[in-house]
């Protein structure tokens, strides 16, 4: 049977894409940042989201807290313990072939896992706080989307205000950009991949809190994410932070318009498709990485 689509449903398809697409972008920036300045590929960046989402959960679950104002705990939770891995074990791998970096972030990440199983269990947990959705005409806006997509735009030009404005954002910049040339300047390059990676934990912390409020909290709630914010890496190009962002609202699109098409299930294919076919046409990104 043919599918006919209407304008509102493309529209419809449109707008639940940019919903999830600000929320894809601000974790892969987080990711982007560890990748452009260290060059580390970070395994464990969905697990780190995963705590984010813990954290939410947890101070909702025992104290009421607002889940919004969690990302005043959760950002700087995961900051800490993002400057804590660094200093510990990714210093070892900074500037080491990048399946060094594979590696043991895999391994970090299947360790935090296996903890927050031990601690927490496997069980599937939710963070009830506001549901429905918003009539725009006959659009439906979900309220918990567009709430989140608000937090991650305001998280993401602040990220973005941060590294262009600041004199330590414009060091992080440096040093992605001439590592060695900003050593020579002065740049005190092991402070800079200490504060990086804090900085993409912490963006991935306020991520899981905001995931939390829209879909369950479990231990292994991170993969998928992580694997978005590859995608949405590869669609910008490595490095590139603006990228990042327009790379995330594009996969947001792109899903929400493969599912007018397909199955919920099906509809994910369609994020290994682009993938594939962004790396076999244009491998350093649709807007052009930074090396």
């Amino acid at each position: 049977m043919p599918i006919y689509i209407t304008g509102p449903m493309l529209l419809q398809g449109v707008v639940s894409g940019l919903l999830a697409g600000g929320l894809y972008a601000m974790v892969a920036l987080g990711l982007a940042l560890v990748f452009g300045v260290m060059r580390v590929i970070n395994l464990s960046h969905g697990t780190l989201l995963m705590l984010g989402a813990y954290v939410t959960y947890w101070l909702f679950a025992l104290y009421g807290l607002n889940p919004f104002l969690s990302l005043l705990a959760s950002f700087p939770v995961l900051f800490a313990i993002g400057v804590l891995l660094q200093r510990l074990f990714v210093h070892r791998v900074v500037n080491a072939p990048e399946l060094s970096s594979l590696l043991l972030t895999f391994g970090l990440s299947t360790f935090l896992i296996n903890m927050a199983m031990l601690a927490w269990t496997s069980d599937y947990r939710s963070v009830e706080f506001i549901t429905g959705s918003f009539l725009l005409g006959p659009i439906a806006v979900s309220k918990p989307r567009l709430i989140a997509l608000a937090f991650a735009l305001a998280i993401t030009g602040l990220a973005f205000l941060f590294l262009n404005k600041t004199k330590l954002g414009k060091a992080i910049r440096a040093t992605s950009q001439q590592r060695d040339v900003a050593q020579v300047c002065g740049i005190n390059v092991q402070r800079i991949d200490r504060i990086t990676f804090g900085l993409g934990a912490g963006l991935a912390g306020a991520g899981g809190s905001l995931v939390s409020m829209m879909f369950s909290v479990f231990p292994e709630m991170g993969q998928i994410y992580l694997f978005k914010s590859f995608l949405v890496i590869v669609l910008g190009g490595a490095g590139n932070y603006p990228g990042a962002f327009l790379g995330g609202l594009i996969l947001g699109v792109v899903e929400g318009l493969a599912s007018l098409l397909l199955s919920a299930k099906l509809s994910e294919v369609i994020a290994y498709v682009l993938l594939v076919l962004v790396l076999l046409v244009r491998p350093t990104g649709l807007f052009r990485g930074r090396t």
